[in-house]
């Protein structure tokens, strides 16, 4: 079988229209994260206003992330096999769609079902966005490519907090809780237009093949981690979710034995031994759970210990989010021989950060202007090392690999967030008052960040 590809041209005369289709691609990125955090703000109006149980409404915040996690590695194959264009279009109407049914949706099964296949969409999106810019960038414009990509990541879930309690507040037109959604809709369809002009043309690899039984056994796996993760404490951690965990262990197993016989492996053998990519992957997944667990007990402790609405709550993340955002846009002018030692130093110093928020915050009050200063430490240092990191996980990678280092990466992510929420989650609210219970979270965020740091340090032998 033969192998069609046509790369995105690199050349001077296409810098500009590299620029636009990066802000495409980033921004439907973008919107992907932002709907995780966004309707976390809108709970306790879509429950008021459609009668929702407990249940019900964890199912509607976390459907999404459940089957946003379970298809990233089949939307990255999907887009190595079919092209990173077609499937991120795609992706991109799917989520579209999904976010005016859920706008529109009156009673909780439906904004369910809605919400699942608001993630399947962007399941599909969002594994294009890397494969596009390994293959779109090199060198120096792929590092402030991922600089950008990195910012996009840590600003869009603190825009989420502040964008969702300002449309609730607002409640425009008596639409309550909705607008959340229907934002969504006129931004995807301007993407969608300027998608259609300004995305290259396709890069497809036609010889890959698709590993069905790989697919099917990892998404199984998947989905039975990440179900009880994000169910387990609202369900007060069942028998099931513990035999669901168990056999997505099992699972991973039978996957690797079902890798080991593939013609065409979702994670090819040559990927792991990418030089940097396995302990860079395993730093990321780490540092993600930090992140994930230190917005989730965070905003848990502003809004119900300490009495914050949404939106001030929301507003408290600014000074994190503006230093995650100018360090992501300006570590790559430093100088490339301090990159992979900027990724230990920065998670240490991310650790200080999470301590010092324990320590403000273990007397019940804001401990403001201070919180303000040990946010800022937390966020950049976790800044100062994930574009690193993400660089050294793509790096060595062959553009053949592109769209499974993609997806493994994408996963990585994901699943880190959901483990910090649901182990952080449930630590901090096993604990009693929220300030002793931020206090120690903050501890544990530092000690997980710790293990980040500890992870990468086989990239500074390389």
């Amino acid at each position: 079988m033969t192998t069609a590809t046509a790369v995105p041209t690199r050349s001077p005369a296409g810098r500009r229209s590299a620029s636009w289709l990066l802000a495409v691609i980033l921004t439907g990125q973008f919107m992907a994260i932002l709907d995780v955090s966004i309707v976390n703000v809108a709970a306790p109006t879509i429950r008021a206003d459609l009668g929702t149980g407990g249940s019900a409404l964890q199912l509607i915040i976390s459907g999404y992330t459940i089957a946003y996690a379970m298809l990233l590695v089949t939307g990255a194959r999907l887009g190595g096999l079919t092209g990173y264009r077609k499937v991120f279009l795609s992706g991109l109407a799917l989520f579209t769609l999904a976010s005016l049914l859920c706008g529109l949706a009156t009673a909780q099964g439906p904004l369910i079902a809605f919400r699942l296949l608001q993630g399947a969409g962007a399941a599909l999106m969002v594994p294009q966005v890397l494969s596009l810019i390994q293959l779109t960038f090199d060198g120096a414009a792929r590092a402030r490519a991922i600089g950008l990509y990195s910012g996009v990541i840590a600003t869009a879930a603190v825009v989420g907090q502040v964008l969702g309690g300002l449309l609730v507040t607002a409640d425009l037109f008596g639409t309550a809780w909705r607008p959340v959604f229907l934002v969504n809709v006129p931004v995807g369809i301007v993407l969608l237009a300027a998608g259609a002009r300004l995305l290259p043309g396709e890069h497809v690899r036609r010889d890959q093949g698709i590993d069905i039984p790989g697919l099917v056994t990892l998404s199984l796996a998947v989905s039975l981690l990440v179900v009880p993760l994000v169910l387990g404490h609202e369900e007060d951690w069942p028998l099931w979710g513990w035999i669901s965990m168990a056999a997505s262990a099992v699972l991973l197993g039978v996957f690797v034995l079902v890798e080991r016989r593939a013609a065409h492996p979702i994670v090819p053998a040559r990927l792991l031994r990418a030089p940097g990519f396995t302990p860079a992957a395993l730093a990321i997944f780490l540092s993600m759970v930090s992140y994930g667990g230190f917005l989730f007990t965070l905003a848990l402790h502003l809004q119900g210990g300490l009495g914050d609405g949404p939106l001030r709550a929301g507003l408290t993340f600014v000074p994190a989010a503006v230093g995650f955002a100018l360090v992501s846009l300006t570590w790559q002018r430093l100088p490339a021989a301090w990159h992979r030692a900027m990724i230990t130093i920065g998670l240490v110093t991310a650790a200080a950060g999470y301590l010092g928020v324990a320590l403000t915050l273990r007397d019940g009050g804001h401990g403001e202007p201070l919180l303000e200063i040990v946010l800022a430490v937390a966020s950049v240092g976790l800044s100062f090392a994930f574009g690193p990191l993400l660089t050294v996980a793509l790096q060595g990678v062959a553009p053949a690999d592109a769209p499974d280092a993609s997806g493994v990466t994408a996963m990585m992510l994901q699943l880190g967030q959901v483990a910090g929420v649901a182990a952080l989650g449930t630590l901090f609210l096993s604990l009693r008052p929220s300030a002793h219970a931020m206090a120690v979270t903050g501890a544990g965020l530092a000690v997980v960040a710790l293990a980040a740091a500890a992870t990468s340090l086989p990239l500074l032998r390389r």
